[in-house]
C-alpha cells in the first residue's frame, strides 16, 4: 500500500507489579529478571531492532527505575568494567544502550493496558506502532515482530498476534473472532475472557500487536471495566466497530509465559539449549534431573 504509514517505533509496557513472580519481583522489576543470563526486557527490545525498530517507548512505573538505568550508557558497571581492562565484557554490558533511541512515559497507576498505551500518547501519535508485552517470550526462527510488521504491510489496519489455545485456557484470554480463513485472516470481534463455551474461536491474543494510528482515537472512546481499567480489546473492538481493517495472524514460533515461575522457568531452560556453550551442561542437569524423578517413588 503506497501510503501507508511504516512502523517505526515499539511500545514496550513495564509498569506492572510482577505479583504473579513475587517475592522474585518485591524489588526487583520483573522485566529485568534474566532468562538464561539476559534480562527479558533485553530480549524483547533485541526482538523489535531486529525486526526494524529504531525507537523504543518504555512505559514504567515507581519502581522500576532500574528499567532505565539498564539501558542508560556508561554506567558505573562500565567504567569499573573498562578501569580493570575488561573492555569484552563492558561491551557486552554495554550494548543495550545503543540498541535503538529510547523514550520513557510515566504510568501513574495500573489502570489497564489501553491506559498504559494512552500514556505514551505525545511518543506515538499519528503513527502505527509495535506494543510488546515482555511477559511473552516467543522464539522462533523469524521474529514474531517482524511476521507481523509484514502482516500489516500487506494488510494495513491493526494486527494481532495470536495462537490456538485449548479450552480450559481460553477465560484467561482476549479471543478473536475470524471473519473467514486465511494467516492473517481479518477479524470480525474481539472478546476479553469469554467462557469457553461462548468463544467465538481458540485463537487467543498475546503480547504483540502492531496497532493502527486511530488507536488513540478509539482508546478515548471507550469506557473503563472492571477495576477501572481500559482494555486495548476494547479499543481494537471500537475499531472493528467503525469498519477499519484488523487482522490476526497466528505466527510461527513457541510462546512462553515469563510471567509465571514455571514459564519463566521453561523459558530459561530453552534459551539455554539453543546456546552452544551452555547446552551441553544444562541437557546432562536435566537428563539427570528427569531421570532420579523416573525413578522415584
Amino acid at each position: 500500500m503506497a501510503d501507508m504509514k511504516p512502523v517505526r517505533t515499539a511500545v514496550i509496557l513495564a509498569a506492572g507489579l510482577g505479583t504473579r513472580m513475587l517475592p522474585a519481583t518485591k524489588a526487583v522489576p520483573k522485566e529485568l529478571l534474566p532468562v538464561f543470563d539476559t534480562p527479558l526486557i533485553q530480549l524483547t527490545v533485541e526482538e523489535a531492532v531486529a525486526s526494524g525498530i529504531r525507537r523504543v517507548v518504555f512505559v514504567i512505573a515507581e519502581g522500576k527505575e532500574a528499567i532505565r538505568e539498564h539501558f542508560a550508557p556508561n554506567g558505573r558497571v562500565v567504567r569499573w568494567l573498562r578501569e580493570r581492562g575488561q573492555h569484552a565484557l563492558a561491551e557486552v554490558v554495554e550494548r543495550p544502550a545503543h540498541l535503538a533511541e529510547y523514550v520513557f512515559a510515566w504510568q501513574d497507576a495500573p489502570l489497564g493496558i489501553a491506559h498504559a498505551v494512552r500514556c505514551a500518547r505525545e511518543h506515538i501519535a499519528g503513527e502505527p506502532f509495535l506494543l510488546m508485552f515482555p511477559d511473552d517470550l516467543i522464539l522462533s526462527q523469524r521474529p514474531c515482530a517482524a511476521q507481523l510488521i509484514e502482516a500489516y504491510e500487506r494488510t494495513g489496519g491493526t494486527v494481532i498476534a495470536v495462537h490456538e489455545v485449548p479450552p480450559a485456557d481460553i477465560p484467561q484470554y482476549g479471543i478473536v473472532a475470524p471473519d473467514g480463513e486465511g494467516n492473517p485472516v481479518r477479524l470480525r470481534g474481539v472478546v476479553e475472557k469469554p467462557p469457553a463455551e461462548r468463544a467465538p474461536s481458540n485463537l487467543g491474543i498475546v503480547g504483540r500487536y502492531v496497532l493502527s494510528d486511530t488507536i488513540l482515537d478509539h482508546i478515548e472512546r471507550i469506557k473503563p471495566g472492571a477495576g477501572g481499567e481500559l482494555q486495548i480489546t476494547d479499543a481494537i473492538a471500537s475499531q472493528i466497530a467503525a469498519g477499519e481493517p484488523v487482522h490476526a495472524l497466528r505466527y510461527e514460533g513457541e510462546r512462553f509465559d515469563t510471567g509465571r515461575p514455571a514459564g519463566w522457568l521453561a523459558a530459561s531452560v530453552a534459551v539455554a539449549l539453543r546456546r552452544p556453550d551452555a547446552r551441553p551442561l544444562v541437557a546432562a542437569h536435566l537428563a539427570r534431573l528427569l531421570g532420579e524423578q523416573v525413578r522415584s517413588p
